[in-house]
């Protein structure tokens, strides 16, 4: 067997996990003696050389971990970068920042930090799913941020289906609300299409129709006023609508209050994140808070064990999220549902 085997294939001829293949070959973790015995057969079989996991010896670590977003503008970027960076420090190493914004050359950008990292945490969907594979088959230590599951792969993401449900359900059954929109592209991130299949399963249990579609558009705040020029452009408003993120959510306001539509008098408004701007709109956002900070800082964490060879490749972590009542959905005002 030549050089181009990989973890995977010596984990296979072994019969263990690619975590245990890579204790063995950097000499760290609780390894059985016949356990260790083995696979060190399988890697002399496969001629994977220790030259092979190049920095991912412990004599040749970085110190540095790797963190990959779409983009880095936004509140919800920067929370989960302070706490991924908190939690790096705290343990003595650098973090190397990208924004890939979805160009071209994306795999080949994430393949070049992970060469100077010792481990890198990937957002989802950045990168199609066969190139995270690739970091993995090369022996890199991976996590998924906000993304996946994706067997094998490590992942820590926070809750977004329930989350997204009991929101809606919210708004149908206690505000009695018939018609909802939701904002927002399901096929653009997998948080996104959480949040709408939660949307549309409050829906189904409530035994309301729910619409065929979404408004699909991106989750920047000028996207919002996107959706509303879209919304406006039909002859009946909506109830309210249910956006995936507050950044659209805060856009919409705006626009809405632009256009003399009155939030949530005339028309509700809902957002998904609860940065600090939610509290401080007019009336309140109201919204799902979810821990963006804790996010970043358990990715770290998890991150840090995959380094150390101490994590099960199977994680899948799910952080806890809450929904947040204010004004905008026409909570503590007299609402067109409720004249």
């Amino acid at each position: 067997m030549g050089k181009g085997s990989t973890l995977h294939e010596i984990a296979r001829d072994a019969g263990v996990s690619i975590a245990t293949v890579s204790r063995v070959a950097r000499g760290v973790g609780q390894v059985s003696p016949a356990t260790r015995q083995r696979v060190q057969e399988a890697i002399d079989r496969h001629n994977f050389r220790p030259s092979h996991f190049g920095r991912a010896l412990v004599n040749r670590r970085h110190g540095a971990l790797g963190i990959v977003f779409p983009g880095l503008s936004g509140p919800y970027y920067s929370d989960v970068i302070n706490g991924f960076e908190e939690e790096a420090v705290n343990a003595q190493v650098s973090v190397h920042i990208m924004g890939t914004h979805f160009l071209r050359q994306s795999v080949d950008m994430v393949l070049d930090m992970a060469d100077r990292v010792d481990g890198i945490a990937v957002m989802g969907d950045v990168i199609p799913e066969d190139a995270v594979r690739r970091l993995t088959d090369r022996g890199e230590r991976v996590v998924l941020l906000a993304g996946g599951p994706l067997v094998g792969v490590p992942t820590v993401r926070t809750e977004n289906l329930a989350a997204m449900a009991r929101l809606t359900t919210h708004l149908l059954s206690d505000h009695g609300y018939e018609r909802l929109v939701f904002v927002g592209n399901p096929d653009g991130s997998s948080d996104a299409t959480y949040r709408w299949q939660g949307f549309l399963q409050a829906h189904r249990r409530l035994g309301v129709e729910p619409p065929s579609e979404p408004i699909r558009v991106g989750l920047a705040q000028a996207h919002g006023f996107i959706a509303v020029s879209r919304l406006l452009d039909r002859k009946e408003l909506p109830d309210a609508i249910v956006c995936a993120n507050d950044e659209i959510a805060l856009g919409a306001v705006v626009a809405l209050m632009d256009r003399g539509v009155r939030v949530p008098e005339d028309l509700a408004v809902t957002g998904f994140d609860d940065i600090s701007m939610a509290g401080l709109a007019a009336s309140g956002l109201t919204t799902v808070h979810q821990p963006m900070r804790e996010l970043g800082a358990e990715t770290a964490r998890q991150l840090l064990r995959h380094v150390e060879g101490d994590l099960d490749v199977s994680l899948d972590r799910v952080l806890e999220t809450q929904v947040v009542i204010r004004g905008s959905c026409g909570c503590g005002v007299e609402s067109p549902a409720t004249k």
